[in-house]
């Protein structure tokens, strides 16, 4: 089974082709990305409308180049998925559209891929994880903690209340004047500093209910850097590794207590799955890892160029979906809101 993977919820161009092999293992026979990073670095952020509009002048030629890539035609696909939200609508439309318009030029199914999960079955395709397991996406839109229990059946056990974590380190980023995106220069700079220079609150630290929140840390960070006036650049990096070390105590913290909710709501845990951007920050890598360790738990930590929005993804969710039957028509609407989890309220989300 073959399925194009089609991207577009934000400032990533994605296309992918990837195959379903005999022995149930995922395939990656294509997987083609253009970062629209240079078009918003001058805002300091994703810009709506020029997200779409770039889409629009690449996404044909990344199709055709996965395709090549690949060594496939049209034809020998067994379907054709898109993202479909959540994400920005713009974006969203002209990757959903550009895939309904193959499947029917083509007669192929139709696959409508909810973003989040397909960050959520990554892991099914790097590391053939079985259900359930625990999920932590960690995104500039996302921030959440998921019991995945099957294709399509997911419980969400705690979001964040205002900011996600990728979120967190763009604004901070900026505040402190570093170039965009800030989620990999934080990371930078907080290697050259000193984590306990400055002592940063851990927001929602010991709580049952496995919930984030970002906004008070990012005021303090804020706060903080006000208050030296004229921050050097030793000033940067130890702001920047008191903010990320308060990140990282969050996180596990946050991740403990959603272990003990996974454990009394569903049993068992087969892995914890880190999927999202942020999930590319080797520090934040490294402290999960350590804490699995501890938990008896298996890690799986997809490779960077797969946390990040991605075609093979999307494909490999419309295999996981194709593969139970599940397809689409052609009146599936545009999602900017789209919660993995039916009964959960809508996540906040920096994408909508």
């Amino acid at each position: 089974m073959r399925v194009l993977g089609i991207e577009t919820t934000c400032d990533e161009t994605a296309a992918a082709v990837v195959q379903l092999n005999p022995g149930g293992a995922g395939e990656i026979l294509s997987n083609e990305v253009m970062s629209q990073i240079a078009e918003h670095a001058a805002y300091g952020g994703v810009v709506p409308e020029i997200a779409a509009r770039a889409h629009i002048e690449v996404l044909d030629r990344l199709v055709a180049r996965a395709l090549y890539d690949a060594k496939v035609k049209l034809a020998d696909l067994d379907g054709i998925a898109a993202a479909a939200g959540p994400g920005l609508i713009g974006g969203v439309i002209v990757g959903l559209t550009t895939a309904k318009a193959l499947a029917l030029a083509s007669r192929k199914p139709f696959i409508a891929v909810n973003h989040l999960e397909a960050h959520a079955l990554t892991a099914r395709l790097t590391d053939g994880v079985e259900f359930p397991y625990l999920l932590l996406l960690v995104s500039g839109g996302h921030t959440q903690l998921v019991a995945v229990k099957g294709v399509g059946d997911y419980l969400r056990l705690g979001s964040t209340v205002d900011d996600a974590v990728g979120e967190a380190f763009d604004k901070v980023a900026k505040m402190l004047g570093l170039p965009y995106p800030g989620g990999p220069e934080v990371e930078r700079m907080a290697a050259k500093g000193d984590p306990t220079r400055f002592d940063f609150p851990r927001p929602m630290q010991g709580r049952a209910k496995p919930d984030f929140s970002l906004s008070g840390l990012k005021t303090a960070v804020r706060l903080a850097a006000q208050r030296i006036h004229s921050p050097s650049q030793t000033d940067v990096a130890d702001l920047c590794a008191s903010f990320q070390a308060a990140i990282v105590d969050m996180m596990i913290d946050r991740s403990r207590a959603g272990l003990r909710l996974f454990r009394e709501r569903i049993g068992d845990c087969n892995a914890m799955v880190v999927a999202g951007g942020v999930g590319a920050n080797g520090a934040i890598r490294r402290a999960l890892s350590r804490f699995c360790g501890e938990s008896g738990l298996r890690l799986i930590l997809p490779p960077p160029q797969l946390c990040t929005d991605n075609g093979a993804m999307i494909a490999w969710a419309g295999i996981e979906r194709l593969s139970l039957g599940l397809v689409d028509d052609m009146t599936f609407a545009a999602r900017p809101r789209w919660p993995l989890d039916s009964n959960a309220e809508a996540a906040h989300h920096g994408k909508a």
